[in-house]
Parts: C-alpha cells; structure tokens; sequence
C-alpha cells in the first residue's frame, strides 16, 4: 500500500462507534447493526489489561503509561497515554530506520554506502562506535544494525544526518500526523538539555559533552560540567541532574503520545510504510535488540515474537514493540508503554514486565490458557 495513504487508527474507529451509540441511546433509538457494533467494540481483553496496567501504574513510583493495539479477530485499542506527550528517549531510532530504510525503498540511498565516522559525529550512549577512531568507515547497513540492535547512538545521529532533521520530521507527520514533538540528534538533547543552565554550553565542543559520562550521575555530572565551563558549581542554574532534565522533557523534544507511536508502529506491522525487503530488515533488527531483556520481554511467554525498541534517559524509559509481528493485520499486537518519575530503573522495569505478563495472559495471545 502506498506509504502516504494513512489508515484509520483502532482508537479513531473505536471512539466514532462509541459516539453514535450514545446519540442512539440518547434519542431512544433501536440500536442499528453500527450501533450493535459499538456496544460490543471493547474486546474482552481490554478490561483485564486495563485493570492490570492501572494496577502497575499505582504499583510503580511514578508515572506509567501503555497503549495497545491488536490487529485481527480482536481488534481494539487500550489507552493508558493520558493524552499527553511521553519522553521517547532512543526508542526515537525506530522512527529514524524506517526514514532511512524509506530513502533506500526509494533509491536515493543505498544499504551498502558508507559513511565516513567523524570526531564531531561521538556521542555518549550505548553502543561501540566512541570505540573506533575517527576516519573508520561504516555502512548504511551496518549503522541501522547499530542503532536499532545495540542503540548505538553515534550511529543514530550519524543516521539522522544523512536523512536530514527537518526531512526526519516531515517524514513522521506524513506518516502519524499530530502527536510527535519535534526529533532531534541525541547530541542535540545534550545540548538543549545542558545550555540552559550556561550560556557557555553552546561554545562546548562533543567531546566535551562526552566526557561528562565519566562522572556518576547527578551532583558529580554537574560540577564536572562546571569544570569544563571553567565556571563555579554555583553558576549553573540547576538544583540537581534531575531538575535539569526534568526542564528539558517540558519542551516537548523527541516526545510523542503513545497513540501516536502506536500509529507507525501500526503502519510497520501492515506494510504500509516501507517494502516487504525494509520492513524485514527492520523487524529482523528489533527482533534482535541487545537491550530488552529486562522489560516486556521478561514478562511475555517464552518463544514470542516480540521486534521491539527500548529507550532510557534520566528519570526516563520506554519499551515500545510488535508482538507477533510476523502475523501482521491477521492477528500482530502493538504496545509502546513509559514510565516517569521513579525512583530506580529497576522500578520501570519491574513495571514493563509486569506488563508482558499482562499482554501474555490475553485472551488469543499465546500465552493464555
């Protein structure tokens, strides 16, 4: 299907039946076979999962959040967003593969065209390329591997480079429409994050901002940041890391609602984005991450398909997926789920198993007797 036809969401459907079924009742009205459809629209999955995730949101310090969407026989949406943007974090890299593997589809890039690593391209994250010097050669193959699999996130901005921030963003309101703030490089959020507190932050070089990681998070990041300032501690405006980021999150960057998410994780899991080769390759590598083991995956039934996308920033994680992704429109689940002001991250987690525990109970799932 062509990728700029956009497909109703189950929420949309979902909401448009509930309205006519109340004007129905409203008026006393008979109910009409539509009408009949929209008493029943709920699927009996969606009152148990609700019932679970508000218990892991009570459960977990913090705010949690989860939608879910089912394709197939039982086909009905679970919001849990607070119709509000959630902090993607790296979960951010799904959106930038499907841009590049689009521009591949297209033949304006190619798989095998390498880009050449520069200083100016380090970045402080997960992933092995700060391990490679500079002047290395990479594939585009071989950065979506890395960004997708093991959430490198030099790759990732190396990635966004090539595509272009403002084609990135365009790309994703054809795609889902509202509800993504704006997608930046994760050296940008570096920087938006940390030149509020100083001016002197913008004249930084990467490399700078890199090294920040090599102080333990929280009071020691901020006086090593006052030291590569060549400032006092006093002069950034900032109580503490959290406050910091917290600040940052209230922009509005690289945020987006879960439905919203939801919607292109949609579209992958109908092949409405990209050809049946790129959206391969793509749930091949999210199948593949190195970095969920911890969260919904931990909770799901052993042997499910899960191509998903974890994201973790301060205060901040995300696991966003398609389980059974191969099943596509005939049966695939999507969920992108976030958690917010805890206290640990092994507080998230717990709460994103617990999740998968839920999702694997459902009625059709696999996992549920």
């Amino acid at each position: 299907m062509n990728a700029s036809r956009r497909r109703p969401s189950f929420l949309h459907v979902a909401v448009v039946l509930a309205a006519v079924a109340g004007l129905a009742a409203c008026r006393g009205e008979p109910e009409s076979p539509v009408e009949q459809q929209a008493a029943a629209a709920a699927p009996p999955w969606v009152a148990p999962l609700a019932e679970a995730v508000d218990a892991i949101d009570a459960a977990m310090p913090g705010d949690f959040g989860a939608y879910v969407a089912r394709f197939g026989e039982a086909a009905g949406t679970l919001d849990r967003g607070d119709g509000r943007r959630w902090y993607l974090s790296s979960t951010i890299k799904v959106p930038v593969a499907i841009a590049v593997l689009e521009e591949v589809d297209a033949g304006r890039l190619s798989l095998d065209e390498e880009l050449v690593l520069a200083r100016t391209d380090f970045v402080d994250g997960a992933g092995d390329l700060l391990q490679h010097d500079p002047g290395a050669r990479f594939s585009i193959a071989q950065l979506l591997r890395k960004s997708l699999r093991d959430s490198d996130s030099t790759a990732t901005d190396m990635l966004i480079r090539k595509v272009g921030e403002d084609h990135l963003n365009a790309r994703i309101t054809d795609w889902v429409g509202d509800g993504f703030g704006p997608i930046t490089t994760i050296l940008q959020v570096r920087y938006d994050a940390y030149g509020a507190l100083h001016p002197g932050v913008a004249k930084l070089d990467n490399m700078q901002l890199v090294a920040l990681r090599n102080a333990e998070a929280g009071e020691p990041r901020l006086r090593a940041l006052a030291d590569a300032l060549g400032v006092p501690r006093e002069d950034l405006r900032a109580d503490s890391l959290q406050a910091v980021f917290d600040d940052y999150y209230r922009s509005g960057r690289n945020a987006a609602t879960l439905p919203a998410f939801a919607r292109l994780l949609e579209r992958v899991a109908a092949g409405e984005l990209l050809s049946p080769a790129g959206t391969g390759l793509l749930l091949d590598h999210m199948r593949g991450i190195s970095t969920g083991d911890r969260r919904i995956a931990a909770g799901l039934p052993d042997g499910t398909d899960f191509a998903q996308k974890t994201g973790t920033q301060q205060g901040r994680a995300c696991n966003v997926g398609i389980i059974d992704a191969a099943r596509g429109q005939e049966g695939a689940t999507v969920v992108v789920a976030c958690a917010e002001g805890f206290e640990d991250l092994a507080q998230a987690e717990q709460a994103f198993r617990s999740l998968g525990r839920a999702l694997g109970a459902m009625p059709g799932s696999g996992g549920a007797s």
